[in-house]
């Protein structure tokens, strides 16, 4: 079942839609917070996005541009105003399509199915992992924190994604070098200690201090800032 987050505000056309979806196998997730739409974006990992233009807070051409700083998922934009400057917005921004309020509810599962089709029947889905505010793309093995892009090195991406993706979990030394071994870089246990240490310094001197943990004995993990 495909994954659609729905970003509108209007209760009505949120359950109208999830109704609708739910009969094509469309599972729609609204939004809970609209200060947090990155977070949330990350914790669902939708297939697509449905984004209403005038929004609490932010508007959907701010958000629009946040998510496409971290993923190429497709974006529908929803608006009552569907003159031909909100279209040009739209697809400046980022969005994928446009469909004007008020729409035919077929209409809107069409174009949501041709955009999958589209998406997902060529290329996998890009995932993003989330930490204190930190965007990991694992397609492109970057990672933003407050709009800064920090380069990180092959195997500096695959230990980060490997502890964010067990985040408040502790991975053992031997589990983060099996996956480097795995992807051809053969390293002994004094090249992973390396390699640990250059990217929790890069991530301090980014901001993000105390983002990687020690538990001496057993391994690593992502936890929580401590003072």
């Amino acid at each position: 079942m495909y994954r659609i987050y729905m970003i509108e505000d209007d209760q009505g056309i949120l359950e109208a839609v999830k109704s609708k979806g739910a009969k094509w196998e469309l599972q729609i997730i609204g939004v809970r917070n609209f200060r947090k739409i990155l977070s949330e974006f990350s914790e669902i990992q939708p297939h697509l996005v449905i984004m209403d233009i005038g929004l609490p807070a932010f508007d959907g051409y701010y958000w629009c541009m946040e998510l496409r700083k971290v993923s190429k998922v497709p974006i529908i934009f929803l608006s009552s105003a569907s003159d031909n400057m909100n279209m040009i917005m739209t697809m400046n921004m980022g969005g994928d399509d446009f469909v004007a309020k008020p729409f035919d509810m077929d209409v809107l599962i069409a174009k949501i199915q041709a955009l999958l089709r589209r998406t997902y029947d060529f290329a996998g889905g890009t995932q993003v992992l989330e930490h204190r505010g930190a965007f990991l793309n694992r397609d492109k093995g970057t990672l933003i924190y407050q709009d800064r892009t920090i380069d990180l090195t092959k195997n500096e991406h695959r230990i980060l994604s490997l502890l964010m993706e067990n985040k408040g979990q502790i991975v053992s030394r031997e589990h983060l070098m099996d996956l480097l071994w795995e992807s051809d870089c053969y390293i002994d246990d004094n090249t992973l200690t390396v390699n640990v240490g250059r990217l929790r310094k890069k991530l301090e001197t980014n901001g993000l201090v105390n983002f990687i943990q020690t538990k001496f004995g057993e391994g690593y993990y992502i936890g929580e800032e401590t003072t």
